[in-house]
């Protein structure tokens, strides 16, 4: 389980403080998806950036399974199981995608296993396994590589920043059938997407809505998702894909 406890963060801008995350108060209960969602500005990224130690918390602490993670780096966390995919897909020149797939794994995987990791997120093994990781690649191909990446890694807690950017519909759809099997085939481990795009919200067995850097509402899938639909005052329409 993840705990945010009385999680603030705050950056100053021309020497005046802005407070992006206000006293946030968040538990993921192993073997769940959790959707966060809520208005873009709300703060969904940064609490992402914040659980993975991309960004240090100004106030208040973070733990994982018992351990106290606040102060702990990036790497550190990756090494207790938590895994994070980019809403912008970081480039790896000279770095083909079999070595990537194997980095993330940790294992010397052959071909054969990280083609299936391939074909998971919609591409064709044979002609991305030898592909390097650059600018040759478009936006989607390369977020659908980094959701490959953290299928192979198998961590106990999978971050996703809007999967959905930059990807076709196909590809979109292909993508929720990788989440559901996810969670069907892992009831240890806790996956958290952040989003607005109704499918994924659906999919989900809680959602949360971030507002202006607080919690402003936190339910099951079927508290939520309807209101969610009345209610755009909540957070921004629903996207369809």
């Amino acid at each position: 389980m993840l705990e945010m406890k009385n999680v603030s963060f705050t950056v100053n801008v021309d020497g005046t403080d802005k407070h992006i995350i206000k006293n946030v108060d968040l538990s993921i209960p192993d073997g769940r998806l959790v959707v966060i969602t809520g208005p873009n500005g709300g703060g969904k990224s940064t609490v992402a950036r914040l659980i993975t130690g991309i960004e240090r918390v100004t106030e208040g602490r973070i733990v994982y399974n018992g351990t106290d993670i606040t102060d702990m780096t990036v790497s550190e966390r990756a090494n207790l199981g938590i895994a994070f995919a980019f809403q912008q897909p970081v480039r790896f020149k000279g770095i083909n995608v079999l070595d990537l797939i194997r980095i993330a794994s940790g294992r010397r995987l052959n071909v054969a296993d990280s083609c299936e990791y391939l074909s998971a997120v919609g591409l064709c093994a044979r002609d991305y396994i030898d592909r390097e990781v650059n600018s040759s690649l478009s936006g989607g191909e390369l977020k659908r590589i980094e959701i490959a990446t953290v299928l192979a890694r198998g961590a106990a807690l999978s971050i996703f920043d809007e999967p959905e950017a930059g990807i076709d519909l196909w590809s979109f759809k292909n993508l929720i059938d990788v989440f559901e099997r996810m969670r069907r085939t892992a009831e240890d481990r806790s996956i958290v997407i952040i989003s607005h795009q109704e499918r994924i919200l659906s999919i989900a067995d809680e959602i949360i809505v971030l507002k202006d850097g607080r919690i402003e509402r936190r339910g099951s899938r079927d508290e939520v998702f309807t209101e969610l639909l009345r209610s755009p005052d909540i957070t921004q329409p629903c996207a369809r894909q």
